[in-house]
């Protein structure tokens, strides 16, 4: 990743899908985009990934208005364009044929060269029972923790 301190986590993604495979994708971002991103004033908790005319773009993803901009700004919850190559597009759109899958955000970063990344991950949704599991497994850990 990067050393740059903007680091936007999904947290509820972790628990409400099981996470199968991270890809990293550039964005296709406004200017006023980058600095509110830059500001820390975004949001990809209610993001997803969709396919539409063979590109991938995240949709639902908040990105605060740039007050500086004044009317200039952008757009907060526009479809933004996830820049990947063919080969790992073809590799995403075979996969997300099989039943129940589906691309979640989980991380929005400032890379090392200063451009916005989206790590987004395939993922599969967690059953209610699954989800009841893994907090069992949090307990548990957390108990150990304490005792020891």
């Amino acid at each position: 990743m990067s050393g740059s301190s903007i680091h936007i986590k999904n947290k509820k993604a972790k628990f409400e899908y099981e996470l199968l495979e991270k890809f990293t994708a550039g964005m296709q971002l406004l200017g006023t985009e980058i600095k509110s991103i830059r500001d820390n004033k975004a949001s990809i908790t209610e993001a997803f990934c969709a396919f539409h005319k063979n590109e991938l773009f995240v949709r639902s993803m908040y990105i605060a208005p740039y007050e500086p901009a004044g009317k200039a700004g952008h757009e907060e919850r526009r479809d933004r364009k996830l820049l990947l190559n063919a080969q790992e597009l073809g590799k995403l759109k075979k996969k997300m044929k099989d039943q129940g899958m589906t691309m979640v955000p989980t991380l929005l970063f400032i890379s090392d060269s200063g451009f916005a990344k989206l790590q987004f991950a395939l993922a599969k949704g967690k059953k209610l029972y699954d989800k009841r599991q893994d907090l069992k497994q949090k307990d548990l850990k957390r108990d150990i923790e304490r005792n020891s």
